[in-house]
């Protein structure tokens, strides 16, 4: 007589891991699509433009010249010497190359670093609204996931005070976003010369500086990096990439300068999940470094024309406004007059309107009254995206 066996259960941490809403909705935006419908995407946080040639074409060389094998755990040894080039060239800092590890993305940085500081004892302060991927990340860990609230009267911008005052002893890492994602939110320099100060009364507190937005800044704006401040370098993780910068999403490409106590943990890691990134990726990774750099300079201009567009045009439509964002390629517009809910606005623009937009909760509960449009798409779209916008709200509201 057979006797019937569960299917094993995953254990309880699995329940802890969320997801990516942005991913949840482009492929809802393609369902609508394939059944018909016209949608118009300034959900998914990607840029419309190309790989420019000369890095596709690298990738095409390495692949005829043979590079098909495994490369280094943390990258080959000529990618990461370019990148301490390209960071001398763009910030005027010296970073060894042994200090960088090249990963296949850049959340690939942030699960490793709250991996390490992540347990049941401690906890990890993260921008909130903030890239899902960090709150979802340290509640795997078990850690005590702590937010620190972005606030609109702010710009978005994080208060150097109020990140303090959320230190606490169990504090192992704390991890910051500017340009940030989902706000498109900048912070001052003269707020991080604060932070960094009172950071001094916290040796026990790593940082990871997600800095994967720093060559997408407007209005003159300069990127400051916390690589900048040698009285944090031993405990500063930093990250980059060329996702965005070089519009390289699907080549799954990023790297972390990392503290010299960590990088061989780093490296540790990347051999037990993903062995090494892909040979050719990293050729190309060397010719976008090493290249032409006018493909970026093209790129952040057209986000920026597409930025005033998309400013303006939410904050003529009725109960929406919008502060200006000073970096990224994100809107974050104010809801709360319309009376929905983010998620309720999300559903119905995307299903009766035909435009996918993320729901500002999607980055976390502060994110709540307020949405995430991105403006990596035409201008002609974005046109017809806030005209269809404003059809439904005078219709609805």
């Amino acid at each position: 007589m057979s006797t019937s066996v569960s299917a094993p259960v995953p254990v309880a941490a699995m329940q802890r891991l969320g997801t990516e809403s942005a991913f949840e909705v482009l492929a809802r935006a393609k369902a609508l699509e394939a059944s018909g419908k016209s949608v118009i995407n300034l959900g998914i946080g990607q840029p419309d433009f190309q790989t420019p040639d000369h890095i596709v074409e690298a990738g095409i060389k390495a692949l005829r010249d043979g590079h098909h094998g495994y490369t280094p755990a943390n990258g080959i040894p000529e990618l990461r010497e370019a990148v301490a080039m390209d960071i001398d060239r763009r910030l005027g800092l010296q970073v060894d190359p042994g200090h960088v590890v090249v990963v296949p993305g850049g959340k690939v940085t942030m699960f490793f670093a709250i991996m390490m500081f992540g347990d049941p004892s401690t906890e990890i302060l993260y921008p909130n609204p903030g890239f899902p991927i960090y709150e979802s990340a340290i509640n795997f860990s078990g850690a005590k996931a702590v937010p620190i609230p972005l606030l609109e009267e702010n710009g978005f911008s994080f208060s150097a005070q109020d990140v303090l005052s959320r230190i606490t002893p169990a504090t192992r890492l704390l991890i910051l976003n500017s340009p940030a994602n989902p706000t498109g939110g900048v912070t001052p320099k003269a707020e991080m010369d604060k932070l960094v100060a009172g950071l001094s009364d916290h040796p026990h507190v790593t940082i990871l500086s997600d800095e994967i937005y720093s060559q997408l800044l407007y209005d003159g704006r300069e990127h400051v990096s916390l690589l900048s401040y040698p009285e944090i370098r031993d405990r500063l993780i930093m990250l980059d990439g060329w996702s965005k910068t070089y519009a390289m999403t699907g080549w799954r490409l990023g790297y972390a300068v990392w503290p010299e106590k960590l990088v061989d943990l780093a490296t540790r890691l990347a051999i037990n999940s993903h062995s090494c990134v892909n040979a050719s990726a990293q050729y190309a990774g060397i010719a976008a470094l090493e290249g032409p750099q006018d493909a970026v300079d093209e790129m952040r201009e057209a986000f920026d024309a597409r930025r005033r567009v998309v400013v303006e045009g939410l904050n003529k439509l009725p109960k929406i406004s919008c502060v200006e964002p000073g970096g990224a390629f994100y809107a974050f517009p104010n809801i709360q007059a319309t009376g929905k809910s983010a998620k309720e606005l999300e559903t119905a623009l995307l299903e009766e309107a035909g435009v996918a937009a993320i729901a500002g909760t999607s980055f976390g509960r502060n994110g709540e009254g307020y949405l995430r449009l991105s403006y990596a798409n035409s201008t002609e779209n974005i046109l017809e995206a806030l005209a269809r916008m404003e059809g439904w709200l005078n219709q609805n509201l």
